[in-house]
């Protein structure tokens, strides 16, 4: 090699790695990653840079800032105060996790609205299909899984019909899991005259090949009036079965109020990006004063996708644990959290609350259990409570804290949910339902396995050794 040559590589080297190191050094937030990031650039020659070009940049947040913009609300108005009357809460601390869920989302606290959980497909599927017939102006629809199955079909049937008597529907599935689960749902509606909006479907050209930025919200919204939202997709394996018993556990819920207008806001953004065109006017819900039904909670939409410079739902769970006095209550089908959610965690247990998680005995992602297995030793030690609920598989996200605070909706405590994928929750602040889902809670975890420590730790060495290499990959499962 000629020293011209030599000297030309020696160059191409140095700006690479300068190159990649200072962009390492001004994007990773965590300053272990940038130093490892930082350290493959010069260790490696040109290999490093090209590594980290290929694997260290964030592309999702960049792209999904492009495709959405930030949603993170700036310069917020000073709203009065929404707090909500609850027994049996501390009102300044009630008062301080509102304003946090205010910060975070931008939406109001909005009052007077009936919700209604509904368990399993055999009692959200007819409640779903029985507004859908009852609509006179708007059905909006949007699901992660449509399936072309019994199930998905009595929902095409009535969305046609719903159409023919005049009625706006609009559906919209996310491009992904409509290419992977077949027969598609989106050729399901075609036959039926709808025109589903696709998010984000992969393509060749122009290319389009993510397997991230998947919207897995799931909404059933009929004449801005009633809402349906929660965990549940639309397939068979909600219903019953022969046994009496559905493959997947699940709540969904019923909403009656002003929140509907604005899950219906959420709706008609989602829609209007995935169907380039423009939305209809979204009803109009003021940013401050009074917003009331003849419903008993107050509650708000929050909603999470890897455009947002901060973690929304992630602050706000740790906000809310933060005001625990007597219990934190989880229930989630894919249990990875972040390390500041499971620092929250652990402290709440060690001021003596009762935190109790119910996560699968087994999930239709194994990989998942193997992962969350390696990290519930951690958990345990400092006096978390964990339940391994037994078959069916349970999918529902569900957080109770004390008598007065319920968060539900898509979003599981994993990286995808908290940092790929586009979810929707809802807050809610009120006794009946909280009283009526810690029953729910209860139930359930008296049917559930405690986990151990000992019969962690008395897993052979592969079992281990294949939990913690699962768990080394989390923050792509």
């Amino acid at each position: 090699m000629t020293p011209v040559v030599k000297d030309t590589l020696l160059v191409i080297y140095a700006v690479a790695a300068v190159g990649a190191a200072t962009h390492a050094l001004l994007h990773k937030r965590d300053p272990r990653a940038a130093w490892g990031w930082i350290a493959v650039c010069w260790l490696f020659p040109l290999a490093g840079a090209i590594l980290y070009y290929l694997f260290g940049v964030n592309r999702v947040q960049t792209k999904a800032v492009r495709v959405f913009g930030s949603e993170l609300p700036q310069a917020l108005p000073r709203c009065p105060d929404q707090t909500p009357r609850i027994k049996r809460a501390d009102p300044e601390e009630v008062r301080e996790l509102v304003r946090l869920g205010w910060a975070m989302s931008g939406r109001r606290l909005l009052g007077g609205n009936r919700i209604d959980p509904l368990f399993d497909g055999d009692q959200a599927y007819p409640a779903m299909l029985a507004a859908i017939a009852a609509a006179r102006h708007t059905v909006h629809l949007s699901s992660y899984i449509l399936r072309n199955d019994a199930a998905g079909q009595s929902f095409a049937a009535a969305l046609e019909q719903a159409q023919q008597r005049g009625v706006a529907v609009r559906v919209l599935l996310d491009g992904l899991a409509d290419f992977l689960y077949r027969p598609r749902g989106s050729r399901l509606l075609r036959r039926h005259g709808l025109k589903p909006a696709l998010f984000l479907p992969l393509r060749l050209w122009p290319p389009m090949l993510h397997i991230n930025l998947r919207n897995h919200r799931k909404l059933l919204v009929v004449d801005d009036e009633t809402a349906f939202t929660g965990g549940m997709n639309i397939q068979q394996g909600h219903l019953a079965g022969a046994d009496g018993v559905p493959k997947i556990t699940d709540l969904q819920f019923r909403i009656h109020g002003p929140l509907a207008r604005q899950l219906d806001q959420v709706f008609l953004a989602d829609w209007s990006f995935a169907a380039g065109k423009p939305a209809p006017e979204p009803a109009v819900i003021a940013p401050c004063g009074p917003e009331e039904g003849d419903g008993h909670h107050a509650s708000r939409v929050i909603t999470e996708g890897p455009n947002e410079d901060i973690d929304r739902l992630v602050m706000v769970l740790i906000g809310a644990l933060a005001t625990a006095h007597d219990r934190v209550w989880l229930m989630t089908p894919y249990f990875l959290p972040p390390s500041p959610l499971m620092s929250a965690l652990q402290s709440a247990a060690l001021r003596g609350i009762d935190v109790s998680i119910i996560i699968p005995q087994r999930s239709d992602q194994p990989w998942m259990d193997w992962a969350t297995r390696h990290i519930l030793r951690h958990l345990l030690r400092r006096q978390v409570r964990v339940f391994l609920r037994p078959p069916p598989f349970a999918h529902t996200k569900l957080l109770i804290v004390d008598d007065w605070y319920v968060q539900f909706g898509s979003a599981n405590l994993d990286s995808r949910s908290l940092r790929l994928n586009f979810e929707l929750m809802v807050e809610n602040y009120g006794e009946p339902l909280a009283t009526r889902m810690a029953a729910h809670f209860s139930k359930v975890r008296a049917t559930s396995h405690a986990a151990k420590p000992e019969e962690l730790s008395a897993r052979r060495f592969p079992a281990r050794f294949r939990d913690a290499l699962c768990w080394l990959f989390s923050p792509y499962l």
